[in-house]
């Protein structure tokens, strides 16, 4: 392992990762623009996630894409009928996002502490209350 391995784990760590979670699926009873069928498109609302090494936080980000299960094709909104964008916003509207969050990790309570405890010293020292 070599300096430059280190610094993308480094990276990567302190990057982190964002991924989506599901919110909601829902069968839609609308016909596939691709193959026409009425009964193999699905909605999924998923909502955006973030981790790092010093916090997890849900976001306001919302997504959502359509798939037809018979032609396994992904319908992108270029392709929507009016039909499907009126059954997009009606179930756009019954999501439930969660809250905005944010939890702190062990690492950052750690930074955190220690800079307060390195404040005070430093307070402590100017008013002359520890001399060294």
């Amino acid at each position: 392992m070599d300096f430059r391995d280190v610094n993308f784990y480094f990276l990567i760590l302190i990057m982190g990762s964002t991924k989506f979670f599901t919110l909601k699926e829902a069968r839609l009873s609308n016909n596939c623009p691709e193959c026409y069928s009425t009964d193999g498109l699905e909605i999924t609302f998923k909502q955006k996630f973030t981790e790092n090494a010093f916090y997890k936080a849900i976001t306001n980000d919302t997504a959502y894409d359509i798939y037809c299960y018979n032609c396994d094709t992904s319908i992108f909104p270029i392709q929507w009928t009016d039909d499907i964008e009126r059954v997009v916003d009606y179930q756009q509207r019954s999501i439930n996002p969660k809250p905005k969050s944010i939890k702190l990790k062990k690492l950052a309570w750690i930074i955190i502490l220690l800079d307060l405890l390195l404040f005070i010293i430093v307070v402590l020292i100017i008013m002359g209350i520890i001399n060294i």
